[in-house]
């Protein structure tokens, strides 16, 4: 039989590479009901728009959107609730004095699953300005002719 992944990839916010610059990444469990981390295996969720925040020491999610279970009775819950990061102290304490008195933010990456387990990827951001993201979208362009033509030079030299 042929081993399981130990990680797999549920989710990825790729909005947030673009609206801003990423920094400090660490990864948070992720507390969840039984209905919620089913949908989630079943990829039924979004990271768009959603955001970390502290409250009385303890660290939440908000606007993650985890859509109810198609096969859930009354166990469903609210698909938008705020849900509670598991970090050390820690961590935590870095995060609010980052955000504190500061233009940053923490937004979560990626959502995934390591040894079962449902985990969060957050990252503390501050937002680009409009000539940056024109920045990053010229570079994108860039590397994706650069990767054209060497995808050509190879045809052209292996025929």
């Amino acid at each position: 039989m042929a081993k399981k992944r130990e990680d797999s990839l549920l989710l990825e916010n790729r909005k947030a590479h673009f609206l801003y610059f990423l920094s400090d990444f660490m990864v948070a469990g992720l507390v969840l009901t039984g209905t919620e981390i089913k949908s989630l295996r079943a990829h039924n969720a979004s990271l768009s728009d959603s955001y970390v925040y502290i409250k009385d020491g303890e660290a939440y999610v908000a606007n993650m959107h985890i859509s109810s279970y198609k096969d859930g009775t009354i166990y469903n819950v609210d698909p938008l609730r705020d849900r509670k990061l598991l970090l050390q102290k820690k961590e935590i304490r870095k995060i609010e004095r980052e955000l504190k008195g500061t233009s940053m933010t923490c937004v979560p990456t990626k959502c995934f699953l390591s040894h079962g387990y449902a985990k969060l990827e957050i990252a503390l951001a501050q937002g680009k300005k409009a000539h940056d993201k024109r920045d990053s979208i010229k570079e994108r362009d860039l590397k994706r002719r650069l990767d054209q033509a060497k995808k050509d030079g190879v045809k052209a030299s292996g025929e």
